[in-house]
């Protein structure tokens, strides 16, 4: 990766900078200095009549990129006070959806393009370093929740740029650390009960397991949402999105990811061929996304109730 700029001129709009493609999050934590370099840019939009300094929320999209109620969030965000930094990740490395493949880009590229954010931001003189927080919806929101894993906040940012808060978006959460190490910034989920394609099971597991280590995860579930209930749109079936199945998947200590089988064979994932190979097996497609007008209003009371209590003390 490139140096990232300085941003002491305190310039907001379009903000190039650099990041990096690891393919999975094996990659890293075992070899990002091996990660092929990639450009990237975001967009810095501060607040109206903003004060000296304000809190900033690095936003990531989903699966299908920035969708209209993505936007709707962000406004009602700048309308409390807080910046927003909308990062393009699809825009940048030329790629429209990643819904029938999951491989173009991946959250691990994700991932480093949020951290190079929190890295860049923190040395704006209008953004307080230490009121920064990380959302996304989906795919966006699985770098929000992983995001505040320990083990991958120190390989990203060595130098100790920690996000203050992690509002992920019905993510996709079946990553099972064997290193329950997290930052200890608040984390709140917004999932759709009847989500069939990243079904809220899997964070609720997830809260569960990591709640004897001190960890906590609060897990805001809406009654008949499903996937994108904050949108207006209605409801649509993906017949070839790539949905999670029944299976979580490993990192271990080493930083190795591997599914094990019902026959207890275990079968390693860090590679593309290995992660592709391991979808057509699995064969899970086919996935309902759309708007659910209750859980859209709680949803947004949600959000900006997280945001006033951890980054508008």
């Amino acid at each position: 990766m490139h140096p990232l700029p300085d941003l002491s001129d305190g310039r907001q709009g379009r903000i190039a900078y650099s990041s990096a493609n690891p393919f999975e999050i094996h990659h890293i934590l075992t070899a990002i200095d091996d990660a092929p370099a990639q450009d990237m840019f975001g967009w810095l939009i501060l607040p109206e009549n903003a004060g000296p300094q304000v809190p900033c929320i690095v936003s990531c999209h989903g699966s299908l990129g920035w969708r209209g109620h993505h936007h709707e969030h962000m406004v009602r965000w700048l309308s409390m006070g807080i910046a927003v930094f909308r990062v393009h990740s699809f825009e940048a490395r030329n790629v429209t959806s990643i819904v029938e493949d999951q491989m173009a880009v991946t959250h691990a590229m994700l991932l480093v393009d949020a951290y190079q954010a929190l890295t860049m931001l923190s040395s704006h003189p209008r953004i307080d370093a230490n009121r920064i927080g990380l959302t996304g919806w989906s795919l966006g929101g699985t770098v929000a929740l992983y995001g505040a894993w320990a083990p991958i906040a120190e390989v990203l940012a060595p130098g100790g740029e920690r996000f203050a808060a992690h509002l992920p978006l019905y993510p996709a959460a079946h990553l099972r650390p064997e290193e329950p190490r997290f930052t200890g910034a608040p984390i709140r989920v917004l999932h759709g009960a009847d989500d069939d394609y990243t079904p809220v099971r899997f964070v609720q597991e997830l809260a569960g397991e990591l709640e004897p280590h001190g960890v906590e995860i609060e897990v805001c579930v809406y009654p008949g949402a499903h996937h994108s209930f904050d949108s207006i749109e209605p409801m649509t079936w993906l017949p070839d999105a790539v949905r999670l199945g029944r299976r979580t998947t490993t990192i271990d200590r080493g930083g190795n990811m591997f599914v094990t089988s019902s026959k207890g064979q275990r079968h390693s994932l860090n590679e593309p061929a290995q992660r592709k190979a391991g979808f057509s097996a699995a064969k899970n497609v086919g996935a309902h996304i759309g708007g659910n007008w209750e859980a859209r209003r709680r949803g947004f009371a949600d959000a900006d109730a997280f945001w006033r209590a951890t980054l508008l003390p």
